[in-house]
């Protein structure tokens, strides 16, 4: 089967002679698959692994990891040709929403290893060596595949990961025992995390803290933190140039790290539903870098609006623990709304409120265009784009970061 292009999703796309579409890992445009493995099969397609490929796509280059496929799929394409396969999947997934966008520009600092601060590892006991080794799952399967090497998550982290598991074989210890490995590191290079164990809580691990823009930020080593911080710190520069009102909403706010970083000294609102990030967000709020504003200190709990579960304030920030759907009284037309939703995008009852009280700005940045291109193209109704751009926190995968400007019409 000839390989007919790259789809959203990060697979390839093949038809065999009976018309049915299969999506392939490790192959690229133009090669011929000659053998394959099937990892899942339906009526109407079926998802396989390439193992023997003829006619080699001239941008295809050697994987840096034998368990590229687990971690990191597109090692085995040239990173130009990478950064263009992003660009063109963008366009095509607004264009399946009947959304005309230009290719957007694509920010990278290049930096396409080493560049993951988290990782979780399985662990795999070797039979014939006697001893635990880190493991990744095997694309398509629940099967643990041992590694003596992974490159795209910092050093710091799979050096710690291999002096813990040195540890666990020292012991004595049996792999089935734990459930995974998780390290997280910071800008300095300090890692914390720590192993999880079956049918017992997860413990918690010593916080970490991370500059971001000038400003320091807590975080949970398992809480949700951005993985990917010098990209991370682009995205946020091209937001700020947008905010252009006295108060700003921040909504699916995680720890607070866009709101605080591009709108820290206007009104800020911001909403978070995790209990867990709403306390570092806390935190967070009080928290003032290098800044010279001085210090301050949270207030007591401030009355909130039905479905907010409980808030805080310090000075002209305010952070409220609920869901966004549940906090659409905060929806105002005199602010620039923020949105980074999970992959399942935004509520419908968020954009419905969206359109009806019409908030000059939307800024939205999102980890799936798809989701996102839906959302917009309803939103289209009142709204026009005015920029779009892409930012690659994930090279070597299928994982796009996508932004997107709109303002009222």
């Amino acid at each position: 089967m000839k390989i007919e292009k790259i789809i959203p999703g990060g697979q390839s796309l093949a038809t065999d002679e009976n018309g049915k579409k299969i999506f392939f890992w490790n192959a690229l445009p133009g090669e011929i698959v000659e053998e394959y493995v099937i990892t899942k099969n339906k009526s109407h397609y079926a998802e396989a692994i390439a193992t023997k490929i003829s006619n080699l796509s001239s941008y295809r280059v050697e994987p840096k990891d034998a368990c590229f496929l687990s971690t990191s799929p597109w090692q085995i394409m040239d990173y130009d040709f990478e950064l263009k396969t992003k660009q063109a999947l963008v366009v095509e997934l607004f264009r399946e929403h009947q959304i005309v966008i230009d290719k957007p520009e694509i920010f990278t600092d290049n930096k396409i290893y080493g560049y993951r601060n988290k990782m979780e590892y399985a662990l795999y006991y070797d039979l014939e060596e006697n001893k635990i080794f880190p493991a990744f799952h095997q694309r398509g399967s629940h099967r643990k595949i041992p590694i003596i090497k992974s490159s795209i998550e910092r050093p710091e982290i799979f050096t710690r990961a291999k002096e813990i598991i040195d540890d666990l074989n020292s012991r004595g210890e049996e792999a089935r025992k734990y459930q995974s490995l998780l390290l997280r590191c910071n800008q300095d290079g300090q890692v914390s995390g720590g192993l999880y164990e079956n049918k017992k809580p997860h413990p918690i691990f010593n916080n970490l803290s991370d500059n971001i823009l000038g400003y320091k930020y807590s975080y949970s080593p398992n809480g949700f933190f951005q993985i990917n911080l010098p990209v991370y710190e682009m995205a946020l520069k091209e937001i700020k140039k947008h905010i252009l009102t006295d108060k700003v909403l921040d909504l699916y706010a995680g720890v607070g790290t866009i709101g605080l970083s591009v709108a820290r000294d206007k009104d800020l609102t911001l909403v978070e539903v995790d209990k867990y990030a709403f306390g570092e967000m806390a935190k967070n709020i009080t928290t003032e870098g290098i800044s010279e504003r001085g210090s301050t200190r949270v207030s007591a709990k401030t009355p909130v609006a039905t479905g907010v579960l409980d808030a805080t304030r310090n000075g002209n920030i305010f952070a409220i623990l609920s869901k966004s759907e549940d906090a659409l009284s905060y929806v105002a037309p005199d602010q620039t709304v923020i949105l980074d939703p999970p992959r399942a995008g935004c509520d419908e009852k968020l954009i419905n409120r969206i359109l009806e009280v019409e908030p000059k700005t939307i800024i939205y940045l999102s980890c799936n265009p798809a989701t996102q291109a839906r959302d917009i193209k309803i939103l289209l109704e009142k709204y026009k784009i005015k920029d779009v751009k892409t930012f690659n926190f994930f090279p070597r995968t299928p994982h796009i970061e996508n932004l997107a400007i709109l303002s009222l019409k």
